[in-house]
C-alpha cells in the first residue's frame, strides 16, 4: 500500500509541474484529478477502527510464539489460548486482562509485540495500541490522584474512539499501589459505563513481580534434575498468587482486581537457559538481515552473566542485551 501512494503522489508531482504545459482546460482537469487523488491517498493511508486496520492473525500468533519466543512453554501456551479466545468471541463479557510476570529479558515485552502485531495492521505503531511506564508517565507519588485522574480520562478517550484499543502498562512492580484500580470500573462486568463499552478492549500489565518465586521453582525442578517442560501452570501458581498479591512492590498489591478476580490470567515467564539465549542471538541475525552464525550466537550467550554462579544455570538478564552485544561480535 505504502508503495502504491508513493507511485500515485509522484504522479500528482509530476501532473502538477506539468500544468503550465496545459492549456487552461487540461489544467484545471489535472489539478481536480491531483487534489482527488491526494484527499483519496490521505484517507486511504489514515488508519481506521475498522476490519481493514484490526483483524486478528491466530495462525501468525501461534507461528510467534513457537518460532520467536524460547523457553517460555507455560506463557506460549496460556497467551495463544486467551488471546484467540477473546478475539473470536464477537460479545465478551469484560475486557481480556493479562498480568504476566517474570524477570526482566524473558519476553514479556516481546509477547506483547507480538500481540498487537497479530491484531493490528500497524502493530506497536498503531494509534489504538497505548503504552504506560510508571516512571514516565506516573513519576511523583504526590500527584496520584491526578494521575488517576488523568488515567480514567485517557483509558475512556481511548476506547470511545475505538473499542478495540489496547493498554500496556509496563513496570508495574514500580507502580504506585492503588494507581490501578482507578480503571478496575472498565475491567468489570458492565455492559456499558456512560454509554462506553469496554468489553473489546485488551488490558496487559508487565512486572518483575513474582520472579523471583518462578525463577526459585525452576531452579529447584533443575536441581531434582527434571526437565524445565515438566513445570505446569500449577507449580507456580500458589507462590505466583502469593508475591503478586501481598508484595507492596507489586503494582496490584491490594487492589480490587484482585478481589473481583478481575486479571482474567496470571502469565509467568520462566527464566532463560544459554541455550535459550543462543536461540535468542540467532533470531537476532535474521531479524538483523545477518547470515545465521551458531559459533557467534554462542559467544554472545557465553558473555552473559548467569547464575547459580557454579553451574551457570540461568541467564540474569535473559535475552535483554542480545541486540547490543551481537553488534560487537559482528
Amino acid at each position: 500500500m505504502k508503495t502504491t501512494c508513493k507511485s500515485l503522489l509522484l504522479y500528482v508531482l509530476i501532473a502538477s509541474v506539468a500544468v503550465n504545459a496545459f492549456d487552461p482546460f487540461t489544467a484545471t482537469f489535472v489539478v481536480g484529478v491531483g487534489a482527488a487523488l491526494g484527499r483519496w491517498i490521505y484517507e486511504y493511508s489514515q488508519e481506521k477502527c475498522d476490519s481493514k486496520w484490526i483483524a486478528f492473525n491466530a495462525t501468525g500468533l501461534e507461528t510467534d510464539l513457537e518460532r520467536r519466543l524460547f523457553g517460555q512453554h507455560i506463557a506460549s501456551r496460556i497467551i495463544l489460548k486467551a488471546v484467540t479466545g477473546f478475539m473470536k468471541n464477537d460479545n465478551p463479557k469484560k475486557p481480556l486482562v493479562l498480568s504476566l510476570h517474570g524477570w526482566t529479558g524473558t519476553g514479556k515485552n516481546f509477547v506483547s509485540q507480538m500481540i498487537a502485531e497479530n491484531i493490528y495492521k500497524e502493530g506497536m505503531e498503531s494509534s489504538f495500541v497505548h503504552v504506560f511506564t510508571s516512571e514516565l508517565h506516573f513519576p511523583h507519588p504526590s500527584q496520584l490522584e491526578t494521575y488517576k485522574t488523568q488515567l480514567q480520562q485517557w483509558v475512556k478517550g481511548n476506547v470511545t474512539n475505538c473499542a478495540q484499543s489496547m493498554f500496556i502498562f509496563d513496570e508495574m512492580d514500580k507502580m504506585h499501589p492503588g494507581l490501578i484500580d482507578s480503571i478496575k470500573p472498565y475491567l468489570d462486568y458492565y455492559d456499558k459505563l456512560d454509554g462506553v463499552s469496554y468489553r473489546k478492549a485488551i488490558f496487559i500489565f508487565l512486572s518483575n513481580a513474582g520472579g523471583e518465586s518462578i525463577t526459585q521453582t525452576a531452579l529447584d525442578f533443575w536441581s531434582a534434575g527434571r526437565d524445565r517442560e515438566e513445570i505446569e501452570l500449577r507449580d507456580l501458581e500458589v507462590a505466583l498468587s502469593l508475591s503478586v498479591f501481598n508484595n507492596k512492590k507489586s503494582g496490584l498489591w491490594h487492589t480490587s482486581l484482585i478481589d473481583k478476580n478481575l486479571v482474567d490470567f496470571f502469565v509467568p515467564f520462566l527464566p532463560l537457559e544459554h541455550k535459550h539465549v543462543v536461540l535468542c542471538a540467532l533470531a537476532e541475525m535474521e531479524a538483523k538481515g545477518l547470515q545465521r552464525n551458531l559459533d557467534v550466537a554462542d559467544r554472545v550467550a557465553r558473555d552473559l552473566v548467569y547464575f547459580p554462579k557454579p553451574e551457570r544455570v540461568f541467564s540474569v538478564k535473559g535475552c535483554k542485551t542480545i541486540d547490543s552485544k551481537l553488534d560487537y561480535y559482528t
